[in-house]
């Protein structure tokens, strides 16, 4: 019988997760809502396991895999699986990265892709076992963000992103690939959106552009 704290801000599924995992015969120590009270319940139950979901309240955003981060980094020995209908990259990488610790489990499943009750119940298993389970998609996603973003981009792209890093204009650029400056930028849109770029007050998309190449 595992110790098991569920976090899950949706009533309904919060409810039917605590019937799936008693009629498996595991104990459900508490049940929350928000992070405040998952904290709360960590430190007071000290479970096996702590399921959580990734957005909460009261941002909705990353607040429980946040939580999930910080709870692990308290106490490394706390298995922790994630339950959500998102991947949040930046936390996501973080808490994987724990995996490497003895002793202690980690999982990422994607709740639309949970297609087995009894495939749910093993995976919390395992992963208060020790294991790590992750759902196939979440290595997608979380590869496909530590790929080199230039990757994306075209030669002809390529070759108007080293134009700016030298610090050309955009009719600069046109003169010396003798194309149109509406061509230009086309090129440039095109180079922000695969770098994801997109537009914001406070930034400065081009600098932030050539800084990516720089670094690839």
């Amino acid at each position: 019988m595992l110790r098991i704290v569920l976090a899950e801000d949706a009533v309904l599924l919060r409810a039917g997760l605590v019937g799936v995992l008693e009629r498996f015969g595991h104990q459900v120590c508490a049940a929350v809502g928000d992070v405040p009270a998952l904290r709360a319940a960590v430190a007071a139950h000290r479970p096996d396991i702590v399921v959580t979901d990734v957005r909460m309240p009261p941002g909705f955003s990353d607040e429980g895999l946040r939580e999930a981060v910080a709870l692990r980094a308290a106490d490394p020995s706390l298995s922790i699986l994630v339950l959500s209908q998102y991947v949040e990259q930046t936390y996501a990488v973080e808490l994987l990265d724990a995996a490497s610790a003895p002793g202690a489990g980690v999982g990422y499943l994607l709740k639309d892709r949970v297609g087995d009750v009894e495939d749910f119940v093993r995976a919390v298993a395992a992963v208060a076992d020790g294991g790590t389970v992750i759902d196939p998609e979440v290595v997608r996603q979380l590869l496909g963000r530590r790929r080199d973003p230039l990757t994306r981009l075209t030669p002809r792209e390529r070759e108007v992103l080293a134009l700016m890093a030298e610090g050309r204009s955009n009719a600069a650029i046109a003169r010396d690939l003798v194309v149109s400056d509406a061509a230009v930028a086309k090129h440039i849109g095109s180079i922000l959106t695969k770098l994801d770029l997109p537009p914001a007050e406070d930034t400065h998309r081009r600098v932030l552009a050539v800084l990516a190449y720089l670094r690839g």
